[in-house]
């Protein structure tokens, strides 16, 4: 390259990266948003006392914790974890930490990667609605890990998952749908930061160890969103976790980072989004707790489907529908639902997951939506595959994304019609902790023996006074 061709280039390249990190009406209306947001992230986290999280926010955080493990120990066995397990074990160092739901235990970094993927397997694990971020998935493997290797108390551990959250769920508010809307899996992305700041506040970190943490997690996201219906969707929660974790463990040892590797000008936010609201991840930290706004699934799939699923399910029991005496199923659905979840004949279990052609179909033929209802065998089941070729969906703006509107026409003429406001599972429908427990049960029962679920499930409900967090991992393994 000549020297003035080098030159044209280098001044091209400086022009398209000053572009990348051109300043947002927001920030242009308020530079001071954009200014110390790693630091002041940071400082929230290291400075905050567990006696001052709300009854009210500790309690949704154990429910959090619930939900995680059941959905664990239930992913536990599925061929996608045994496929990871095969695959790293032999280079695993030492035996610090469980793999829930199995007999092995790998050193505790890679335990806090299994334990991520088997937790998200089943696509059945918690979700910020907001943002679409399963909070647990990256920081509860990589704090209980910690518990089992160096000690935490039940208490400190349930405080920890609070402040994950918390740091997760506001960068994600920051940048969403901007940063979803390219392509990339915001659990992935934004779950570093949640188990990075988490276990950096069990293990002590210092406000500028906290920073450097949160550096060091910035520039591990992964995940994109190409991903969705095979296993590698799993594994971007379990690398979330490890890649945090990993964060805290060198922040620990003063490895030094970017002091703003947030707000930045060639930082994460600047980089993974085109859009960013600073004052989203600043504002009233410690006033508000994201946990608060958790929800969990009562149906093992992408949460956009289960507006689908309730009504059908409701429908079927209503009016004792026949697959066979249906004409055709039409939704009326919330943009994202085709989007994320368009795919009109799946081959797997996990490609059924995202498609809510076939979702609706299994809820009118088998009755019920399990994860039995995800396998190879239901997405090939004939009776199933015939009606999901008699569904249509078409998007709606006025729809939002907890609700559907239901059409189905009988053969014999019939409209029947169903509107889901606020489907189960929702922030306005949450389910009960008596439902938590069925779902707990449902996914442990057969892996664990049953007397063994029901005292995990109690450890869970207790976690505040356990004097020990590790014993919760301990009853997990088989």
């Amino acid at each position: 390259m000549s020297r003035i061709n080098r030159r044209r280039f280098l001044g091209t390249t400086a022009m398209a990266a000053t572009a990348v990190a051109a300043p947002t009406p927001q920030e242009k209306a308020d530079p001071a948003a954009a200014k110390d947001v790693t630091r002041l992230l940071a400082r929230f986290v290291v400075g905050s006392r567990k006696e001052a999280i709300p009854e009210a926010v500790r309690k949704e955080a154990t429910r959090t914790l619930l939900n995680w493990v059941a959905c664990a120990v239930g992913g536990s066995r599925h061929e996608g974890v045994d496929a990871a397990i095969r695959a790293l074990a032999p280079f695993s160092g030492p035996a610090q930490a469980t793999i829930l739901g199995r007999h092995e235990r790998m050193d505790a970094v890679s335990a806090a990667l299994m334990n991520g993927l088997s937790s998200h397997v089943f696509d059945f694990d918690d979700t910020h609605l907001r943002t679409v971020i399963h909070p647990a998935g990256p920081v509860l493997p990589a704090i209980l890990a910690w518990s089992e290797y160096k000690g935490a108390t039940g208490s400190e551990l349930l405080h920890a998952l609070v402040l994950g959250a918390e740091v997760e769920c506001r960068i994600g508010n920051a940048v969403y749908p901007a940063h979803y809307d390219v392509g990339w899996h915001i659990t992935g992305t934004v779950g570093p930061f949640g188990a990075a700041a988490a276990a950096g506040k069990l293990m002590g970190l210092s406000e500028q160890q906290m920073v450097w943490a949160l550096g060091i997690a910035a520039t591990q996201p992964v995940g994109l969103r190409e991903m969705f219906g095979s296993m590698t969707k799993s594994f971007h929660p379990g690398r979330a976790a490890q890649n945090g974790f990993t964060a805290a463990l060198l922040a620990a040892q003063n490895f030094t980072s970017s002091n703003a590797a947030l707000e930045a000008a060639r930082g994460w936010a600047n980089v993974l989004s085109t859009t960013r609201n600073y004052h989203a991840i600043t504002d009233n930290l410690g006033a508000h707790y994201e946990i608060s706004e958790n929800t969990y699934k009562p149906f093992p799939c992408g949460v956009v489907i289960h507006p689908a699923i309730d009504g059908c399910l409701q429908m079927r029991e209503q009016y004792a529908l026949k697959a066979e005496e249906i004409a055709r199923i039409e939704l009326r659905v919330h943009p994202l639902v085709l989007e994320l979840t368009g795919k009109k004949t799946p081959q797997t279990g996990l490609e059924g997951k995202f498609s809510v052609y076939h979702a609706v179909a299994a809820a009118i033929v088998e009755g019920k939506v399990g994860e039995q209802q995800f396998s190879d065998r239901a997405v090939r089941n004939p009776a199933t595959v015939a009606l999901r070729e008699r569904v249509s969906a078409v998007l709606d703006k006025a729809i939002a994304e907890d609700q559907v509107r239901i059409t189905i026409i009988m053969k014999d003429q019939r409209r029947l019609e169903k509107f889901i406001e606020h489907c189960a599972g929702s922030t306005r429908n949450p389910m009960t902790n008596a439902q938590l427990e069925a779902k707990f049960h449902g996914l442990t029962d057969g892996i664990l023996p049953a007397d063994r679920s029901r005292r995990l499930m109690d450890l869970c409900w207790k976690i505040e006074s356990l004097p020990e967090a590790a014993q919760v991992a301990r009853a997990a393994a088989v």
